[in-house]
């Protein structure tokens, strides 16, 4: 699919499609990331940060998990 660069004020900016929006799960006023790939550009809907928060959550709460339970007595 082609996008056409748009000027946007004093930037460039470019039009989704409804049916783009729709496979991101997007709607105005959402945030979209844009993520350097070895492929090249990826737009997505969330937060590679906030991943990787949570992956680190996980295995902290793996590792943890008799002391976390115990502290929730």
């Amino acid at each position: 699919m082609k996008l056409k660069l748009r000027k946007i004020g004093n930037s460039l900016g470019v039009t989704l499609s409804k049916d783009i929006l729709d496979k991101l799960q997007v709607k105005e006023g959402d945030t979209l990331y844009v993520t350097q790939t070895p492929d090249g550009v990826e737009l997505s809907a969330y937060d590679p940060e906030f991943e990787a928060i949570i992956k680190a959550t996980e295995e902290v709460t793996c590792r943890y998990r008799n002391a976390l339970r115990e502290l929730a007595k």
